[in-house]
């Protein structure tokens, strides 16, 4: 579990049949990073925005309204600015698709699915006059970045990953009758370390906020992140904990200003500029990466619990791009053995080494077309 919260041992009680794990796929890492079905479509070359919010160059081509003090932009106006070739509505469900990108959404519901990956936006989607809005905040935050990466600024310029693995020491985490949180963690980290020093494509350079089992405060962790002088990206591994029926991968990136944690109502605090707040669009493009790759890695091993919003403290706090991903539920009795075995952890371990080159691809900027003569 991520470390902002307290969380007391779990004891689980298992039920004594055997359980498989399906066999990972040979040369995973090699063909994931040549797949194209999760990766960030960069879809508005040639549009006439080149930077920043959409809505700040075109707001007088855009419908948008106020509901409950907040912004919301029409989904067909999405549609044309992405340049969907169809927007179609059945009931409370509503899909924008093209070639390249199939996004579905649900009128009152905080959730979306592009390409198969789930998000959970800030605000429920919303219907006004008999048509489909988005909040300004998730058009800009979060759909803007994961279909256009490659218009985020300097964001493919790095070589350096910091890796955390989370707790240690006298903080074990999460724990079952298999091991401790803090020692898978260890364990997934040490495997990503290992396949990007490995990597053919880029000369990677990876830090490790610790490579045994003790215990480092969160400032420690930030601090360590933040010494960092050149550019780079964090990635903070974790694996859950809760009912034993809960179960799947999540991924976090911090909150914006305005947004709240996930789950609870937004509070004053909420309200201002944190230090990673600087990369919010780099965060969630590095989030679909390693979720989307992750989810691709396991298969039906897991479950898509979604990419959301957080404010931990180690997302909050450091100043390079941040995620924080939960590799899956130890309390849950089919993937805590899963968890155990080893191929579900270097497959894990394989979606987020091939992630990282994903999101370098898909965060460089794309050369400018040669002019006509």
């Amino acid at each position: 579990m991520a470390d902002k919260f307290d969380c007391l041992p779990v004891r689980i009680r298992y039920v004594g049949r055997k359980i498989s794990v399906k066999p990972f796929q040979r040369g995973f890492l090699a063909k994931a990073v040549a797949s194209a079905r999760y990766l960030l479509p960069a879809l508005a070359l040639g549009l006439a925005v080149a930077t920043g919010v959409p809505l700040a160059a075109a707001a007088a081509a855009w419908d948008i309204r106020k509901l409950d003090g907040d912004d919301y932009v029409s989904a067909d106006n999405i549609k044309q600015f992405y340049r969907f070739n169809q927007l179609t509505r059945n009931g409370s469900a509503v899909t924008l698709e093209n070639a390249k990108v199939v996004m579905k959404l649900n009128v009152g519901s905080a959730e979306c699915t592009m390409n198969n990956v789930k998000f959970v936006f800030s605000k429920p989607v919303a219907e006004i006059d008999a048509k489909v809005f988005v909040s300004r905040i998730d058009l800009s935050k979060l759909i803007d970045p994961v279909l256009r990466p490659n218009f985020i600024k300097n964001a493919g310029n790095f070589n350096t990953v910091v890796l955390d693995a989370g707790h240690g020491g006298k903080d074990p985490g999460a724990t079952n009758p298999f091991g401790t949180e803090a020692d898978y963690n260890l364990k997934i980290a040490t495997r990503v370390k290992a396949l990007l020093l490995a990597d053919k494509n880029y000369k990677y350079k990876v830090i490790m906020t610790r490579d045994s089992d003790r215990f480092l405060s969160l400032q420690e962790r930030v601090n360590l992140a933040n010494a960092v002088p050149e550019n780079a990206i964090f990635i903070a591994i974790h694996f859950n904990s809760g009912g034993s029926g809960a179960r799947g991968i999540e991924t976090f990136t911090l909150s914006p200003p305005g947004v709240a944690h996930y789950g609870r109502e937004v509070v004053e605090g909420d309200k201002y500029e944190r230090a990673g707040n600087e990369h919010d669009s780099a965060n969630v493009a590095l989030a679909t990466s390693a979720h989307g790759m992750v989810l691709r890695a396991l298969g039906t091993n897991t479950f898509d619990r979604g990419i959301k919003r957080a404010r931990y403290t180690v997302l909050s706090g450091i100043r390079h791009p941040a995620i924080l991903l939960e590799g899956g539920f130890l309390s849950h009795p089919y993937e805590a053995r899963l968890i155990q075995n080893e191929k579900y952890q270097a497959a894990l371990a394989g979606g987020i080494a091939a992630a990282v080159d994903k999101y370098r691809v898909a965060v460089t900027p794309r050369p400018a077309a040669p002019a006509k003569n």
